[in-house]
């Protein structure tokens, strides 16, 4: 007993304070996320004339910022749990991880793209895409699994740091890709029939769902249309 009694303290003295230290971490570069985030759409403000354009940001709560920026949101989520990479991902074959295998527990930071107007109509069935994951370690190195120009510009996780610049850069990055990312129309003849009982429950609910790559979906058919 006593042996076993000593693993369990060497894993909570090893393992669980690493995994504290990430999440603190984690914590300190989501807040300045939040602080980038505010001076990026101040900057924007400023050169953008059209009033009718949305550019605001929502915090919600410590682990979640929404921002406005023309016709979508991009909301920041930072997970409270500390991951580790697969044992098949090839980053377990670097010198990097080799050496410290502790270097493979990350904290995650999520970019979400969702309609604005979803948002603004409390839409419920509408869908938003993960378009980028902000891996962070204990040596608080980072790297980005995303859409776009984020999954291939920051995957250098021995050299890469959040500095202020690159912090700007990811944000500038997922604001472009979201802008560019449409809605799409879907095919007229998949919506050129619909039931009375589908129009009374889209005027009473909103059921008619929409993401910018799906289309629309009726719930009474349950049918996705691209």
């Amino acid at each position: 007993m006593e042996e076993t009694r000593k693993i369990i303290q060497t894993i909570l003295e090893q393992k669980s304070v690493l995994k504290q230290d990430i999440f603190h971490d984690t914590k300190n570069h989501f807040e300045r996320f939040k602080k980038h985030l505010l001076e990026e759409i101040g900057a924007l403000r400023s050169l953008v004339e059209d009033g009718r354009i949305r550019l605001h940001v929502e915090y919600k709560g410590e682990f979640q910022v929404q921002v406005y920026i023309g016709s979508d949101v991009l909301v920041f989520q930072m997970h409270t749990n500390v991951f580790k990479l697969p044992d098949e991902h090839p980053l377990w074959q670097t010198d990097y991880l080799k050496e410290d295998k502790s270097r493979g527990y990350f904290g995650i930071i999520n970019i979400y793209n969702f309609l604005a107007e979803s948002y603004l109509k409390n839409r419920m069935n509408d869908l938003g895409y993960l378009i980028g994951r902000v891996f962070i370690n204990k040596d608080e190195h980072f790297m980005i699994e995303g859409k776009g120009q984020l999954g291939f510009l920051f995957r250098d996780l021995p050299q890469s740091i959040l500095s202020d610049a690159i912090l700007r850069h990811i944000i500038q990055v997922s604001f472009a890709y979201a802008l560019e990312f449409d809605l799409l129309t879907p095919p007229y003849e998949i919506v050129s029939k619909v039931t009375v009982f589908q129009m009374h429950e889209i005027e009473a609910s909103n059921q008619l769902s929409t993401g910018k790559r799906l289309g629309f979906k009726f719930e009474a058919e349950d049918t996705d249309i691209f």
